[in-house]
C-alpha cells in the first residue's frame, strides 16, 4: 500500500519540530517514531494513531477517526484516520495529543 504525499506533508506540518522525530518507510506507507515507538503514520486513504488502549475511547469520539485493522483483525490502540480529519488542525491535533500521552511514556528504543 502507497502513502499519498499530501498525508505525510499534513502529518509533518502537526508534528512541526518535535524532538526524537524520525520518519520510517514501514508496509508500503511512511511512520513516524518518537524515541523509536512508533507515533503515526500516513497510507494511501489517511493516516493512523498509535494512541494506546486507554486513550482509544476518547480518540475514537473525534470525527474522522475509527478502529485500525490492516488484515481484517482489529488492532487495539493503534486507529484509522481518514483524509479529512489530517486536513483539520484541531481534530488532528486532539488525536495526535493523545498518541503523544501514550507513546511519549514509553521507554526509548
Amino acid at each position: 500500500m502507497a502513502y499519498d504525499e499530501g498525508h505525510a506533508a499534513l502529518m509533518r506540518d502537526a508534528i512541526g519540530d518535535m524532538k526524537g522525530i524520525v520518519e520510517k518507510k514501514m508496509f508500503g506507507g511512511l511512520c513516524f517514531m518518537l524515541n523509536g515507538n512508533m507515533l503515526c503514520g500516513v497510507h494511501k486513504g489517511g493516516g493512523m494513531y498509535r494512541v494506546g488502549k486507554g486513550n482509544e475511547a476518547a480518540a475514537l469520539a473525534v470525527n474522522g477517526v475509527s478502529p485500525l485493522a490492516f488484515t481484517s483483525k482489529k488492532m487495539g490502540g493503534m486507529l484509522d484516520v481518514n483524509a479529512g480529519l489530517l486536513a483539520d488542525d484541531d481534530r488532528n491535533k486532539q488525536v495526535l495529543d493523545l498518541a503523544l500521552d501514550f507513546v511519549g511514556a514509553l521507554p526509548a528504543k
